[in-house]
């Protein structure tokens, strides 16, 4: 019978690979048979056992920490990669975060600056230093962790996360047509209600996602597990022929 695991000794790079979504999403790499990097901003414990997890299995794997809104640590986490597994097959924009919520009349310069910068500046710039490596392979991909609040605005307080994610999603299409001549696919997906991580863990209250949860059709949240089976499937189909899509993972409260 043909082999259809089309991630087995695939190069894997994720961003914030050690917490929350992007822990799930490297350890179902791993599971695949991928060697992984996992970069890291806080999370060094979790990123070393994901390590020990990877080369009990008798793969490669390297936890890699930087500051990804600082364009030297990205570049040298490409760098890193490159120098630990040999080359990069499949990039995973994961990092982001909310950082807090902030109404308009709130809404400081420094503070904009600073979420647009963890949630797409970064993104940016990894993927600027990953794509020349990405083009050495004859098909290779990339996918970006956008959200639900890109889609429909958010919950009042994250205008900018919002917006951020919102960018990542005309970011994807864009970047899709920028590299599709190299052989390099470009997807995102966008996560909605996904409880149990210290996202929604620091800014959700559980009367909040009491309500959203009641109206998600399928009548339960979502869990990281949820995510990275979907970003392991648009990622294993480097090959295939599905790019600048984005892929919703809500349980149907919103579909377009």
């Amino acid at each position: 019978m043909e082999n259809t695991n089309k991630l087995i000794g695939k190069n894997v790079l994720i961003t914030a690979g050690a917490q929350g979504i992007g822990e799930s999403i490297t350890k179902h790499f791993i599971d695949k048979g991928a060697h992984v990097a996992i970069h890291y901003f806080s999370s060094a414990e979790t990123a070393n056992k994901l390590v020990e997890y990877a080369k009990s299995k008798a793969q490669n794997a390297i936890a890699i920490s930087g500051d990804l809104t600082k364009e030297f640590d990205a570049t040298a986490l490409v760098e890193k990669t490159v120098e630990a597994l040999g080359s990069i097959d499949i990039l995973i924009n994961n990092a982001g975060s909310l950082v807090a919520r902030k109404m308009l009349n709130e809404m400081e310069a420094e503070f904009w600056h600073k979420v647009m910068d963890i949630n797409l500046t970064s993104m940016m710039f990894v993927t600027r230093a990953a794509s020349p490596y990405l083009a050495k392979n004859e098909s290779s991909s990339i996918v970006n962790l956008a959200s639900l609040a890109g889609r429909k605005g958010g919950h009042p307080g994250s205008l900018v996360y919002s917006t951020s994610k919102g960018a990542i999603l005309t970011f994807t299409r864009a970047l899709s047509t920028e590299l599709g001549a190299q052989g390099t696919r470009v997807n995102a997906v966008a996560p909605g209600l996904i409880l149990g991580t210290s996202f929604h863990n620091t800014h959700t209250t559980e009367e909040s996602a009491a309500e959203t949860t009641a109206s998600i059709p399928i009548m339960r949240a979502g869990n990281a597990a949820d995510v990275a089976r979907a970003v392991l499937f648009l990622a294993s189909e480097y090959d295939g022929f599905i790019t600048g899509a984005t892929l919703d993972i809500n349980g149907g409260v919103y579909n377009m």
